[in-house]
């Protein structure tokens, strides 16, 4: 895949090369096999940010699923830096999951009883982060994407596009080498929704994440470097653009 220098990160290293192979998912459904993924294989390199496009039923979501390793494929292989995340066990798949993938989606789901900073904290308590590290950790990327002085208020009390940048500092505070994100400005108005979409930009282009992003937006598509355009379970002409 080639994408124009100027929109690379400054490190890539930072983020994971995706190699995708005749990846298929089917599911059963009323006596009938739906198949959803239908014989996928692409690549994305190591720092790429690119966008997902497609109608609704087109596989879009569930791809994100499989990849992020919440569901797992009928078939084909996945690998990571090289290393098959289909061959994993059920153990070390959440292992790796939650140290290596950060998720955002379109409905934010932080936790209502807990404050931003606690919210953000909660992968480093899952990888058994001392609480100190854990801390420090999570007000910077809090910082980093506008919120320092927000830290203590909860969901409740956060505007829309506040709750979706908690969400991504949640995402990224363990500095994932992959971002998976679904449709994360399709519950925010344009404005709000475009400031959103810049700082994945911006955190792509300062941390070298490979960020792979569901939009219905061609506005916010056009501006990522790649696309992956899907269809009735494929890619269209069988390519990143």
């Amino acid at each position: 895949m080639e994408t124009s220098t100027d929109k690379r990160p400054a490190d890539p290293e930072g983020g994971a090369r995706i190699c995708v192979k005749d990846l298929c998912k089917s599911f059963e459904h009323g006596g009938r096999t739906l198949h959803v993924l239908n014989n996928l294989s692409f690549e994305l390199d190591k720092g790429v940010m690119a966008a997902i496009m497609g109608a609704s039923g087109a596989g879009k979501s569930t791809l994100l699923h499989v990849l992020g390793t919440l569901d797992l494929p009928t078939s084909g292989s996945i690998l990571f830096n090289g290393e098959s995340v289909t061959s994993m066990g059920p153990t070390r798949l959440a292992e790796f999951r939650n140290r290596s993938i950060g998720f955002v989606f379109q409905f934010h789901h932080l936790l209502p009883e807990f404050t931003a900073l606690e919210n953000v904290m909660m992968p480093c308590f899952i990888n058994r982060m001392d609480a100190g590290v854990a801390q420090k950790k999570a007000r910077a990327i809090l910082d980093r994407v506008g919120l320092s002085k927000r830290l203590t208020h909860r969901p409740g009390e956060l505007s829309g596009g506040e709750q979706q940048r908690v969400a991504l500092a949640r995402a990224m505070v363990l500095e994932p080498p992959l971002l998976l994100a679904d449709e994360p400005t399709g519950n925010l108005d344009t404005h709000t929704g475009k400031e959103i979409h810049d700082l994945f930009v911006e955190l792509n282009r300062e941390r070298g994440t490979t960020m792979l992003i569901v939009t219905h937006n061609p506005k916010l598509a056009e501006m990522m470097p790649s696309c992956l355009r899907m269809e009735d379970g494929g890619l269209v002409d069988g390519v990143l653009s």
